[in-house]
């Protein structure tokens, strides 16, 4: 399962740090069905910082796009991404 707020793909402005309680009602709502199912979090991932505040509020990876397709240095985006982990 995906979440990410439509509002903020492409933003540049993560759900992470604009709604972090989204991503932790979500991760209970779904846990609450099916504790075995994934989630993901999109929208606006960033930053190491980005990754690690969804990893903490207990999603088990992220969704990327525009950060790091739109990156002048692809490889560096990735390498920050995976940083905090």
């Amino acid at each position: 399962v995906a979440i990410e707020p439509p509002e903020l793909i492409g933003s540049g402005v993560s759900v992470s740090k604009a709604d972090p309680g989204i991503i932790e009602r979500s991760v209970n709502a779904v846990r609450a069905v099916n504790p075995d199912v994934k989630v993901l979090t999109g929208a606006g991932i960033q930053s190491g910082e980005c990754v690690k505040i969804a990893v903490d509020l207990g999603t088990c990876g992220v969704l990327l796009a525009s950060s790091v397709v739109k990156a002048d240095d692809p490889e560096a985006v990735l390498r920050d991404l995976v940083s905090m982990l």
